[in-house]
């Protein structure tokens, strides 16, 4: 029976504070704040048996001079800083940290991978299109870079594009044959999502028409066409109701589900309950199995450090999956 995955995770927004301005995102606010660590401390204290730690925050948010300010009152020279140190946190309360972070350096990743058992970045699309105008980390030269960096310090890796976004047929299959030249130089990508965009209210995009059914199902066949076989097709189960079309144009994962926290970037679609899932999953004829945020092939070639094996080795299986 093939195998359907899913992470039971707790989702940490670390910062809603972001450089970008980007037209469809309902996330990003302009309070200058973030969490503190008793903060993220008693969320993880709540996770109700999640494994990994999502990170996900607005993208270089100390380039605003208040949030530095409120950076250095607790001691900090930068944010990343503060996300390494919360990684840290979380790892020593036995979570499994995955951190988006936005467009980082080679030296940025560098210094957070320690402390990751996988980081992410969607690429969304590798065109330049109307609704990035105002968000400079999302130029895809930017975030092709970032991307090929990861794969360089053998970070095992997230991506995937953004469906519905002003693009082209056309630039959703260039987008994912990049994403497939990038995996094939390095090796490093675990998989792709193919996400639906979403409108949200009181944003420029909110009359926007997101993609059909057909579409969607159509660019996750493309997607398993175009990616060798070793990348793994992620789709959003709070995005997406009906599973079967998907699973049978090639979907093989359901992503980081909460049970204590919401989707903090769709928070109008709540996520499913699990074993509603697992009942979905195998009347489809599929096994649902949990797995850890790095997936069983890089836990195999051993793509972490000391610190975060020292997690894995009480969170894994013999296969890699997560343990029962």
């Amino acid at each position: 029976m093939e195998v359907v995955t899913f992470s039971r995770n707790v989702f940490i927004p670390l910062t809603r504070t972001c450089r970008n301005r980007c037209a469809y995102c309902g996330f990003r606010r302009n309070d200058y704040r973030f969490m503190k660590p008793n903060e993220v401390k008693n969320l993880l204290s709540k996770s109700k048996g999640a494994v990994e730690a999502l990170f996900t925050f607005g993208e270089k948010p100390d380039v605003y001079e208040e949030f530095r300010r409120n950076l250095r009152e607790m001691g900090y020279q930068s944010f990343l800083e503060f996300v390494r140190d919360m990684n840290k946190l979380s790892l020593e309360m036995g979570f499994l940290p995955h951190t988006n972070a936005g467009v980082l350096s080679f030296n940025e990743l560098k210094m957070l991978k320690p402390y990751n058992a996988s980081m992410g970045l969607m690429l969304e699309q590798a065109v330049e299109l109307e609704c990035h105008r105002d968000s400079p980390g999302k130029k895809p030269e930017e975030r092709i870079k970032t991307i090929k960096n990861a794969g360089k310090l053998k970070i095992p890796f997230t991506t995937g594009i953004l469906v519905g976004i002003g693009e082209s047929r056309y630039d959703r299959i260039y987008s994912l044959e990049v994403i497939r030249d990038i995996h094939e130089n390095y090796g490093h990508v675990q998989e792709v999502i193919v996400q639906n965009f979403s409108p949200k209210k009181n944003t420029p995009m909110e009359k926007f028409k997101p993609p059909s059914l057909d579409e969607m199902v159509e660019t996750v066949k493309v997607a398993r066409e175009i990616l060798p076989r070793d990348v793994t097709i992620q789709i959003p189960p709070n995005l997406v109701k009906n599973l079967e079309p998907f699973l049978k144009a090639g979907a093989r994962d359901l992503g980081g589900i909460s049970e204590v926290t919401p989707d903090y970037i769709n928070p109008e679609h709540p996520w499913p309950k699990i074993e509603e899932l697992r009942r979905k999953v195998e009347n489809l004829g599929f096994a649902l199995r949990e797995r850890l945020p790095i997936y069983p092939k890089f836990v195999k070639l051993g793509w972490f450090s000391d610190e975060v094996g020292k997690v894995i080795e009480i969170r894994a299986d013999e296969e890699g999956y997560r343990k029962v």
